[in-house]
């Protein structure tokens, strides 16, 4: 098991949740993740990272699947004016990789807001660390885990 994925386990393990997670294959893009799990697309949590452009803090921003952050919205959020975040920045950050960024887990935690579409379901779908790794959990318990703020960043 690598370094990521325990880390997640430990996560959910410290917070008296079962272990949901499992090896759904390649679950790099949200539609390959859906297929796996066997649900909806916008029950899979997508860990999208940005980075200020003034302070060079990295933002979490947790959407469902089908859905696409506005950039405006976001920034508005943060604060600053906001840009992706490249791969080394993510890894140096959070631990993970691009493609397998969980949304609990990061070695330095960052603000965060999470998409209210998600609210929406029983169960989500989220990244465990790894491509080929997710979990599931409740909508309220991830919000509570990650600590995010209700927000709307959605287009």
């Amino acid at each position: 098991m690598s370094k990521s994925l325990k880390r997640v386990a430990r996560v959910l393990q410290d917070a008296g949740l079962p272990d949901t997670i499992m090896e759904a294959g390649d679950a790099r893009t949200a539609e390959l993740a859906a297929a796996a799990c066997g649900c909806e697309i916008d029950q899979i949590v997508k860990s999208i990272i940005f980075c200020g452009q003034e302070s060079g803090a990295i933002r979490l921003f947790l959407t469902a699947g089908g859905n696409r952050i506005c950039a405006e919205k976001a920034s508005a959020l943060a604060g600053e004016g906001l840009g992706r975040a490249d791969a080394n920045l993510v890894r140096a950050t959070t631990g993970f990789a691009i493609g397998g960024v969980s949304p609990v887990g990061h070695l330095t935690p960052s603000p965060c807001w999470i998409d209210p579409r998600l609210l929406d379901f029983g169960q989500v779908w989220a990244a465990a660390g790894t491509p080929r790794h997710v979990f599931a959990i409740a909508p309220a318990m991830l919000i509570s885990l990650a600590d995010a703020k209700i927000a709307d960043f959605v287009e």
